[in-house]
Formats: C-alpha cells, sequence, structure tokens
C-alpha cells in the first residue's frame, strides 16, 4: 500500500532519533525496524539531507549512505542550543497559554507547562511581553474533552448527540467510555450501547454531551493499534477508484491508498479501499469539479445524485 505524505513525515522524525543512537547503521537493519522496504528507506534518506537542523533553515542535516550502511556526519549540530526568532517565540509562548486553558488537563501538567512559560517569557525578554497581548480560545470540544475525561476516570456512561458525516444527521446514543487519542483530531473509543458494538467518536462532531449516573461497563476489549492511523484498510475491503484534478492532488496525501497514477492533465487516478465506501460521497461533493467517482459504479451514481441534490437546494425559494 501507498504510504501518504503524512506517515513518511511521521517515520522520517523516528529516523532521525534511530540513526543518531546508531552510527553506521546497516541499511537492511534500519529497514526491518521501521517495517519498510529498502527502497523507502533509501527515499527517506534522500529526503533526509534537505532538512535544516532549525525552523529557518540552518545546518543540514549531513546524513548519506553507501548502500549497505547509513552515516550521519554532522549529529551534534543538532543537540545545539534552540535559538528562536521573535515571531517563533511569540507563537510557541501564545500556544503554551492556550493549552494551559484546557479542560480537562492534569493539574500536574498545567503547573509544569506554567512554570516552563515562565521560563521561555523570562528568556524571551520584551517578545515574551508583547505576546502576551494575544490569545487563542478553544471551542467547545475543550469542553467535551473534560467531559469525556472525567466519565473515563469515574467509570460513568455518556448519552450523546453525535453528527455521523456518513449519513448526513444527528443521532442521539449511550456510551461506555474506554480511551481518548489523537490521531489529527481528538477521539473517543467508547462501547456503543445503541449498535453495541466499538464505535470511534471525533469530539468535535459531538453536539451535545452529558454524564449519566449509570457506570460504564464496556466488554475487554483488545486495544487497536493505532500507530499506522485511524484508518487502516484491509485487503478485503471494497476498492474505489476516484480521479481528481490539480486541485485534488490532496487527497493522495491524506487518505491511504494501494495506488496513485498520474494523469495527463496534473491530476491523479487514485485507487484505494474502504469498509464504507458510501463515507467517500462527501469527499466527491466536497472536491465539486475537481474530482469524481469513477468506480464502484453504484457509487459513482450515488455520488452524482447527491451532487444534483445539493445543486438544486439552492434553487429552492427561502
Amino acid at each position: 500500500m501507498a504510504t501518504n505524505a503524512i506517515d513518511q513525515t511521521r517515520r522520517m522524525l523516528s529516523l532521525v532519533t534511530y540513526l543518531r543512537e546508531r552510527p553506521g547503521a546497516h541499511v537492511q537493519d534500519v529497514a526491518r525496524a521501521f517495517g519498510i522496504t529498502e527502497d523507502e528507506l533509501i527515499s527517506d534518506l534522500d529526503v533526509l539531507p534537505m532538512c535544516g537542523t532549525s525552523f529557518r533553515g540552518g545546518d543540514l542535516l549531513d546524513i548519506d549512505t553507501d548502500g549497505d550502511r547509513i552515516w550521519w556526519h554532522n549529529p551534534d549540530d543538532v543537540a545545539e542550543p534552540l535559538r528562536l526568532a521573535a515571531d517563533e517565540a511569540t507563537a510557541l509562548l501564545v500556544a503554551a497559554r492556550a493549552v494551559a486553558t484546557l479542560p480537562g488537563l492534569r493539574e500536574s501538567d498545567r503547573q509544569a507547562l506554567l512554570r516552563a512559560t515562565a521560563k521561555l517569557e523570562t528568556a524571551a525578554g520584551e517578545v515574551g511581553a508583547a505576546s502576551s497581548r494575544l490569545s487563542v480560545t478553544f471551542e467547545s470540544e475543550g469542553g467535551v474533552f473534560a467531559d469525556v475525561d472525567r466519565a473515563i476516570s469515574e467509570r460513568r456512561r455518556l448519552w450523546l448527540r453525535y453528527y455521523s458525516p456518513a449519513r448526513d444527521e444527528l443521532t442521539e446514543r449511550e456510551v461506555d467510555p474506554i480511551r481518548l487519542f489523537a490521531v489529527g483530531h481528538t477521539y473517543m473509543e467508547a462501547w456503543c450501547r445503541s449498535s453495541e458494538d466499538r464505535r470511534t467518536f471525533r469530539l468535535d462532531r459531538v453536539a451535545e454531551i452529558r454524564l449519566l449516573d449509570e457506570p460504564a461497563a464496556p466488554p475487554e476489549l483488545e486495544l487497536r493499534d493505532l500507530s499506522e492511523g485511524l484508518v487502516q484498510p484491509a485487503a478485503e475491503d471494497p476498492e474505489v477508484v476516484v480521479e481528481v484534478g490539480p486541485g485534488g492532488r490532496w487527497v493522495a496525501e491524506y487518505y491511504p491508498h494501494d495506488s496513485a497514477q498520474e494523469l495527463p492533465d496534473g491530476g491523479l487516478r487514485i485507487t484505494l479501499r474502504t469498509p464504507d465506501p458510501a463515507s467517500l460521497r462527501r469527499l466527491a461533493l466536497r472536491l465539486g469539479g475537481e474530482g469524481r467517482i469513477v468506480s464502484p459504479p453504484e457509487l459513482a451514481r450515488s455520488a452524482q445524485q447527491a451532487a444534483r441534490a445539493a445543486l438544486a437546494a439552492y434553487d429552492e425559494p427561502a
């Protein structure tokens, strides 16, 4: 299965630490450790020397290979003290203060963050004072996070009003929360009492939430390995082919896929697998003129009907 840019970036960040601790590592051993082919590893190594050791470029990572072993010639440069520019220090301070206000954050973590922020403010000098005039506020997801976190710690059931994008509707359900995790967005994994199955809920799609007095009693479940992402298509999942124009090439970056073939107009023909092909109708609507579902035919027709219905809604009187 093809690897998207986000997965490759995560892997290369881990690769930097791995190579620093193993000078002269063998290509075969490193590829096996990361679960990739040697060609994929060499491709990563071709990119790393173009990465700088500071936010603004600075010295580049001097990493090369003779095809058998990998050598990093300037690893100590990465360990040099980080010097932030004025805008970088401001952004970091504003973000740190915003995170410190998040509901559900453990008090010990909050105090540690505040201490680190105070030290950074002192080191930043006038820049630190200027950053205090900026602030960031979080929307309702923070409150949902706090309720879920409390429900998990107190082993209590939750009632949700949840937006389901696949059906484009709000549903009400009771769930026994299992854990919180983040993969791009923040999610709750829970046992849904309505479907009697494990379900994953994105917190920013929770329209309303309420803690119940009933104790949560999810069955004993083996936690899924999310290191490869939230959606992990299986070989037996239905195959879907999507063609996108130049403006839709981002789909290959965000959706795990089997192949992405170049098209003459600069677009891509993307083949992917999903256990729920109907969920891709919303992708087709989002792409608009920059993409279309090619197969399976019934899904293509369904997406066309959804697009016609959406356009017709604009012609209806208010």
